[in-house]
């Protein structure tokens, strides 16, 4: 009895441990945030200093439902923890000493840096699991010695220990560079926001507004189920949380009103995975995005938003027809109305996101945004019943850091595989693997990075799948849509005359075709004559900078959506598995059914890479993406077989045509004809469906 209670007392101890030690954690985010400047280095240090401490205490050695933690078992992990900081503040403070001798460590700089590397490795192993250590161990010992082995590109002659220790450390790309500044900037700071809007009630006001708003509609209990996680998107940006945080309400709801349990996991774990491709926090994958392309965090969220909504108008496609097929309708006894739902508890949502997007869009930064947005969450909150006190607020401060402790851990530790790949220039090499796997198609290009992303997704979290994506084929990407764009002018006989000197320079038999218009196809011909040391030149001189821009952010857009697919995908899919939990279904077929409902990730790339959805004007946008939403219902019912009635194969593969016209680039005449066709098809399955329910 006596050691049921001193495991009890020990456990509340800890818990009280770790509560402080999140609170002070995010008063120092806050602290040089937004009231002081930093070095990089320093605040990066600081960073991952709290990190390793917070995260030795919720990561323990030994982990498991029968772990037993024993009290010298927590001081040894704490003791790990400290050393690591105490490593970590140590080597930034020896930065100017290390330069003063020349680039070179001494005795206590080894061994400090050298336990920062293992340690750092050991605690990325305790959040995320094996796949990411043996990456980091492969690519430091690739750069030091097994890469002078190696034959052919990817033969490296290899650094000194001291080299690789130092660069690991204090290089742009290491432990505390570029990621790592993201990490404790704008990553922190929304996962913070997102913390404060949570214990504002804000999670609850979300799935009261989805069931006011979509619960009346057909297949309501599903809508929810896309609308909520979408919301909820806004506040954690994370697939397996949303799906956790909203499943344990959507799923019951959807299988209460008729849906099989597979497909109510399915759909939640898609809705769950978009809730990162919905702005304006898109997770920790936008900002890291922002840092890579320089483009600014705005520009990304704005052209963020139509390609979201298809994705969800997609799996609420796929809802709204398994609701058709099924006969379900809506719940009867939902009976929440919108205004009253928003009078409750809609203030502390939707005036903090209000004024998030307020300050984005007029020019301030992330992180100010941020800061200014927590304030008004507590504001708000007293325009409610849920006032937030001192207390919620010191339970939102250490939620958001505890929330926050395998992101930290992971952007940092990632920057040694990072800082590897820049050193040896693997990401060239690579992108220009893919160029010649795919003979130059950008079809096959993106298909060979979707499954990498598959691969990489088995083993690592969705945003360090992007960054080591982004980093090894966004270059490769980038050419292969820029030089699309080159033939279309080519073709046209609209390139610039500087570019056509470039063209005649590098092709001068071929003077004559440059002077006049080609089918595309030639064109595309003759621009793959151009040798590679002249094609960088002509897309740089070719492209104007907000084509090459919006370019840019066609790849990193293409990454980071298939980078989401391994959420829903088998064989290893975190998101439909917790949805199966939940649903009590099978977790493979559960897998399954999610991956077929989210589509949209693999659809909505291709409009990327062969349309103007990001960067052209605003009437071709919108054009595009009603017509995508056309071709989008156009697959939904081909794929499930059903409209508005049962359709026959014929009549699926003639939606399949038109979802192909509907989604493609091509004229408007034709797309215009598209779209007639499918509102003669529904008019008539319509009908059929009338007259099916007069008979019965």
């Amino acid at each position: 009895m006596k050691s049921e209670t001193s495991e009890t007392d020990a456990r509340q101890y800890l818990g009280t441990v770790i509560f402080a030690l999140g609170v002070i954690i995010s008063l120092l985010h806050i602290y040089f945030n937004i009231f002081a400047i930093l070095p990089n280095l320093l605040q990066n240090s600081l960073h991952y200093s709290g990190f390793a401490i917070l995260c030795v205490l919720v990561y323990p050695f030994k982990k498991g439902k029968d772990a037993q933690r024993s009290t010298l078992s927590t001081c040894l992990d704490l003791s790990i923890g400290i050393i690591a900081a105490v490593c970590s503040i140590y080597m930034i403070s020896m930065e100017d000493a290390i330069y003063a001798r020349g680039v070179h460590l001494n005795s206590s700089e080894w061994v400090a840096g050298t336990i920062l590397i293992f340690t750092a490795i050991e605690f990325t192993r305790r959040t995320t699991g094996f796949i990411i250590p043996v990456l980091i161990i492969l690519a430091l010992t690739y750069v030091g010695w097994w890469g002078s082995m190696v034959s052919g590109v990817f033969k490296f002659s290899g650094l000194t220990p001291e080299t690789i220790l130092f660069r690991s450390i204090y290089g742009d790309d290491g432990i505390f560079g570029n990621i790592a500044r993201i990490s404790s900037t704008f990553v922190f700071m929304f996962i913070l926001f997102g913390a404060f809007l949570l214990k504002s009630g804000a999670g609850e006001f979300v799935i009261n507004l989805a069931r006011a708003v979509a619960g009346r509609f057909i297949g309501g209990p599903g809508l929810v189920a896309v609308f909520a996680s979408g919301l909820t998107g806004t506040i954690s940006g994370s697939a397996v949380a949303n799906t956790a945080s909203t499943g344990v309400i959507t799923i019951p709801l959807m299988k209460r009103a008729g849906f099989n349990g597979k497909f109510a996991a399915g759909v939640e774990a898609s809705a769950s995975t978009g809730g990162q491709l919905m702005p304006p926090i898109m997770g920790a994958g936008a900002f890291v995005m922002a840092s890579y392309t320089q483009i600014p965090y705005t520009t990304i969220v704005l052209y963020s938003i139509l390609p979201a909504l298809l994705y969800f108008s997609t799996v609420a496609f796929f809802v709204r027809v398994e609701a058709k097929r099924t006969g379900i309708m809506a719940v009867e006894d939902e009976d929440l109305k919108v205004l009253d739902v928003i009078k409750t508890g809609g203030l502390p949502f939707l005036l903090p996101i209000s004024a998030l997007i307020g300050l984005l869009v007029y020019g301030f930064t992330p992180t100010y945004a941020a800061g200014i947005s927590i304030i008004a969450v507590i504001t708000s909150s007293w325009l409610t019943p849920n006032k937030m006190g001192p207390r919620k607020i010191l339970e939102a401060l250490a939620l958001g850091a505890r929330n926050m402790v395998m992101t930290a851990i992971l952007l940092c530790s990632v920057g040694l595989v990072v800082n590897v790949i820049a050193t040896a220039g693997i990401g060239n090499t690579f992108s220009l693997m893919i160029t010649n796997w795919s003979g130059s198609n950008l079809l096959i290009a993106i298909a060979l990075i979707g499954l990498a992303s598959l691969v990489l997704g088995m083993g690592l979290p969705v945003t360090a799948a992007y960054i080591v994506l982004g980093t090894l084929s966004a270059p490769a990407l980038y050419n292969l849509i820029a030089d699309g764009h080159i033939a279309e002018s080519i073709a046209r006989g609209a390139l610039s005359g500087e570019a056509k000197a470039v063209m005649m320079l590098a092709l001068p038999e071929q003077l004559e075709l440059l002077a006049q218009q080609m089918p595309l196809e030639q064109a595309k011909i003759l621009l793959a004559s151009v040798p590679p040391d002249l094609a960088g030149t002509l897309r740089d001189i070719a492209l104007s900078p907000e084509s090459a821009l919006f370019t840019l952010l066609s790849a990193h857009m293409i990454i980071f959506w298939l980078s989401q697919d391994s959420n829903v995908t088998p064989p290893v899919c975190l998101a439909a598995f917790t949805a199966a939990a939940i649903a009590g279904t099978p977790p493979m077929t559960t897998g399954l059914h999610s991956w077929k409902i989210a589509k949209g990730l693999y659809i909505v790339p291709l409009l990327f890479a062969y349309t103007p959805l990001l960067g052209g004007s605003w009437p071709e946008i919108f054009a595009i993406f009603f017509f995508a939403l056309l071709g989008l219902y156009c697959f939904t019912c081909a794929l499930q077989g059903y409209m508005e009635n049962s359709i026959s194969l014929l009549l699926r593969i003639i939606l399949l045509v038109l979802a192909f016209f509907l989604l493609m680039p091509s004229t408007a005449i034709l797309q215009s004809g598209a779209a007639l066709c499918f509102f003669v098809l529904f008019a008539v399955n319509v009908r059929k469906s009338s007259q099916k329910k007069q008979e019965s």
